[in-house]
């Protein structure tokens, strides 16, 4: 359904030690900066990506707005949540563990990152 999602950044180098480690914590690549000062993560599913605003306002983070990661264990959920508190995230919902949904019982985990997006990792 996806092709891409650019979150807004105020420090690029900063918004990427904070995705290197928590994206790396779940197994993917390190960032790219591109000659525009764009960083992108790509998989083969999609593309993830953090961009100083266009408009020259400073980012802003999304009220109710949550962009989720997957992870294959709850272990992996941890590194993730461990990395970004080490590297200029901030805590926020409840501490990392299980959930019952409606369905299911879900692992999910809770950061905001250095601009205030707020992320989560999710194992099911």
């Amino acid at each position: 359904m996806f092709s891409h999602i650019m979150l807004g950044g105020n420090d690029i180098q900063e918004s990427k030690k904070f995705y290197d480690a928590t994206l790396g914590a779940l197994g993917y690549e390190p960032g790219v900066i591109d000659e525009k000062g764009r960083l992108f993560y790509f998989t083969d599913t999609g593309i993830f990506s953090i961009s100083i605003p266009i408009d020259g306002e400073p980012a802003s983070h999304g009220n109710g707005t949550t962009i989720g990661f997957a992870a294959a264990s709850s272990d992996l959920a941890n590194a993730w949540h461990a990395a970004g508190l080490a590297n200029g995230g901030t805590d926020c919902e409840d501490p990392p563990g299980w959930r019952e949904g409606a369905t299911m019982k879900l692992y999910l985990a809770y950061l905001r990152d250095p601009a205030g997006n707020k992320m989560s990792v999710l194992h099911r």
